[in-house]
């Protein structure tokens, strides 16, 4: 107890309201309590479009309500309704340079229920070709407005099986056309007939606002996601809920909790935005529909908040923060925790592209100092994506710290004080 002795020693001497309700609001049983519903088997694994995720959404707003906080402006819920397209082919007819194209070697993203495409058909084409970073460029793909044919490289004949589940992935409503083909050679001619069937799913982000007192138009962002894999059809023992306790009920239980506490402060000079974003698991879908609400250019931080639950790689009191070094955002943040036990790091495990693998990527690309704040030792992680990540495989005592770290160590950036430097976008994958 000695490190949360000194830890709440230097918020009384820091005073103001910062210090005076943190504790009272932001406790062990509160986050106990919503932990405990959000992954609960009732919620059914949470996976996005589905009654488990309904019923999640419909909580989190509850939450919102509870706690005095408004709608976005000129909305009457908490909900960003968007509709997405599950899709399936099933017909075509493929030629390259006149020569059968066997379906295996094409995936297709389009909602369009027929596709008719030739060389002529005034598609952009790219190569991902021997030796590129094929992962990163497929990302950068699946979000154009434009439509794409992009030709791969044979040497990528092992990873295409796996792009093969994007041939059913959600897709945005009215979204561009994306084809990937796995070719040796760029074709000259090239003709793709294509039946589909398209589903239609809707799904929600679970929004809340608080609007700021002297900077109304400057805008900080508390997220996390709140949806995960469902229920699978190769249960362990009596056990197939995948419950994501970790991930991300733990990342939105602390976006509940920061909501809470600022609004019991109500002394934040800039707008606040909390946001429980849907379809991250298919794609960050939910914070790609998100981005579009709002002026990239008056979002001035964004916390996301992903799988909080156990120790970090150093121990307790202590998380790393993806992208550290893109912005000067994690250095406001360890100057306003100066006198505390508690540490924030880079990310460690730069070698897994985390930066990139949630919601903060998607406003990053847009210049918004965005970045993931995480405890996962993803090296080791025994329970990521698994049905053992449950609510008992959680240390509540140090989610508490996290939280209120967070909560402490964005004080000056929603204050106005601070305002970090921006994400330089041609840096990025």
């Amino acid at each position: 107890m000695k490190h949360l002795t000194l830890l709440f020693s230097f918020i009384a001497i820091c005073g103001g309201s910062f210090a005076q309700s943190i504790d009272k609001i932001i406790n062990k049983n509160e986050v106990e309590r919503i932990e405990k519903v959000l992954s609960d088997d009732a919620m059914e694994g949470r996976a996005a479009g589905t009654n488990g995720a309904d019923k999640a959404s419909v909580f989190i707003a509850g939450e919102f309500k509870s706690a005095g906080l408004k709608p976005e402006k000129g909305k009457a819920d908490y909900f960003q309704r968007f509709s997405m397209f599950t899709t399936q082919v099933v017909s075509s007819d493929l030629t390259l340079n006149n020569n059968k194209l066997e379906a295996d070697k094409i995936i297709v993203i389009s909602p369009a229920k027929q596709l008719n495409i030739t060389e002529k058909s005034g598609y952009k084409t790219a190569r991902i070709k021997a030796g590129d970073d094929a992962r990163s460029i497929i990302f950068k793909y699946l979000s154009a407005e434009e439509n794409y044919i992009v030709w791969v490289d044979t040497s990528f004949y092992k990873l295409f099986p796996r792009l093969s589940r994007l041939k059913s992935m959600p897709v945005f409503e009215q979204r561009s056309n994306l084809i990937f083909v796995l070719t040796s050679d760029v074709p000259d001619t090239y003709s793709f007939t294509i039946s589909q069937d398209a589903k239609e799913q809707k799904m929600k982000n679970v929004v809340a606002v608080l609007p700021g007192k002297s900077k109304p138009n400057e805008y900080v962002i508390f997220s996390g996601h709140y949806d995960h894999l469902g229920i699978t059809n190769q249960p362990q023992g009596i056990d197939s809920i995948y419950n994501g306790a970790n991930d991300d009920a733990a990342g939105t239980t602390a976006v509940l909790m920061l909501s809470k506490y600022f609004k019991a402060l109500n002394n934040n000079e800039r707008t606040l935005v909390f946001a429980a974003f849907d379809a991250e698991e298919i794609g960050g879908f939910g914070s790609q529909y998100f981005s579009k609400q709002f002026n990239p250019n008056q979002v001035v931080g964004m916390f996301n908040i992903e799988m909080i639950g156990t120790e970090s790689k150093w121990g307790k009191n202590s998380a790393y923060i993806t992208g550290y070094e893109k912005t000067d955002m994690g250095k406001i943040l360890e100057k306003n925790l100066t006198g505390t036990n508690f540490k924030f790091y880079p990310d460690p495990y730069t070698d897994q592209d985390l930066f990139y693998r949630s919601d903060n990527a998607t406003l990053a690309r847009l210049g918004v100092p965005a970045h993931t704040i995480s405890t996962s030792k993803m090296d080791v992680e025994p329970n990521y994506h698994k049905l053992s990540d449950e609510i008992g495989t959680l240390d509540m005592d140090n989610m508490v710290e996290i939280i209120k770290a967070i909560a402490l160590s964005s004080k000056t950036i929603i204050q106005g004080k601070d305002t970090p430097s921006r994400v330089n976008t041609a840096d990025l994958q």
